[in-house]
């Protein structure tokens, strides 16, 4: 089988859970990490035993080794940072969210069809086994017809104006840091974008949202409430209610369980799948599988799907008149 041999831009903590799963999946060689600051680099390099480390971004791209690069960087960054890597023709694994908007998503889309190279979005949710449980059930009707979905997710942060997620400069916020996981989660689940969407936010003194509360409604009769926090914990849970039962995911965006209700409330069912290291390796064998296939692009995390949710993400901020400085007036 052909060894991918793997680069990483940005060297904080989601690069290093990245590294983590890397290191824990054959055939797979992480050769190369990059950060603005070289002995940053080089720390992360000791740390996760890889050979090159870089001190600016160019380097890493322009290394001929290197067949995929994993993009770790602030929202903000993802734009520049794809474009430097698709244009040296390299594939890309960009983190989440994807882009700002919609018009930068639809332009890297753009340019990785006219270098042809891999482009995906690192929604690693989609790829857990738990996820693919639980769609199969709702699929199978295990609890019927789905009327409601209600899904929380949220951390207690600190009000802090320099960090990334107070910052409108690094595209912060509770929408676009943790609030694609439940809206990916209910698109996915349910096969299909809502019908209609109402939305409600408090814009702090950092001038970005922390806190939001979203709505779908679906013509077939169905809800789904999101509430999202950055400033006070309302829990990680998803729960999928139908007519004959109810579908219980602890920390959805992460899961390893999920149980399964009858419509009397009992239990009558849970799995179990433990992750084989920390629940990033399952998109990046995506993606090696990808890329072994002359792919360039996922069949189960398409390009369409990450224009889909960052469009409605888009909507949901122009209700709120929520625009980031790089976007313009």
């Amino acid at each position: 089988m052909k060894t991918i041999k793997w680069g990483i831009i940005g060297a904080g903590r989601i690069a290093a859970t990245f590294a983590t799963a890397l290191k824990a999946i054959d055939d797979v060689t992480l050769v190369a990490i990059a950060s603005r600051d070289l002995e940053r680099a080089k720390e992360f390099a000791e740390r996760f035993h890889i050979e090159k480390a870089y001190g600016n971004y160019k380097e890493l791209v322009e290394d001929f080794e290197i067949d995929v690069i994993y993009i770790a960087t602030p929202h903000s960054e993802h734009k520049a940072n794809a474009i430097l890597c698709i244009t040296n023709g390299k594939a890309v694994l960009c983190e989440k969210p994807f882009t700002v908007n919609r018009q930068e998503a639809q332009f890297l889309i753009d340019l990785a069809k006219e270098h042809n190279v891999f482009l995906m979005e690192a929604m690693w949710t989609k790829f857990l086994p738990v996820t693919q449980v639980v769609k199969n059930w709702i699929k199978d009707k295990r609890i019927g017809e789905v009327n409601h979905v209600n899904i929380n997710m949220s951390y207690k942060t600190k009000f802090d104006i320099n960090s990334r997620l107070f910052n409108p400069d690094t595209a912060g916020g509770a929408l676009l840091d943790i609030g694609v996981y439940p809206i990916t989660y209910v698109i996915h689940l349910l096969n299909k974008l809502p019908d209609q969407v109402v939305s409600s936010a408090i814009i702090g003194e950092s001038h970005v949202d922390e806190q939001n509360a979203i709505i779908f409604r679906y013509t077939e009769d169905i809800l789904a409430t999101l509430n999202l926090s950055i400033s006070a914990e309302i829990g990680n849970e998803a729960i999928i209610i139908g007519d004959k039962g109810k579908i219980v995911i602890p920390t959805f965006w992460k899961a390893e369980s999920a149980e399964l209700f009858d419509e009397d409330g009992n239990l009558f069912e849970t799995i179990s799948i433990p992750f084989k290291c920390n629940g990033y390796e399952f998109e990046a064998e995506e993606v090696n599988r990808c890329l072994r296939e002359g792919r360039k692009e996922s069949e189960e995390n398409p390009l369409s799907d990450t224009l889909n949710i960052i469009k409605v993400m888009d909507d949901i901020r122009a209700d709120w008149g929520l625009k980031y400085p790089q976007e313009g007036i």
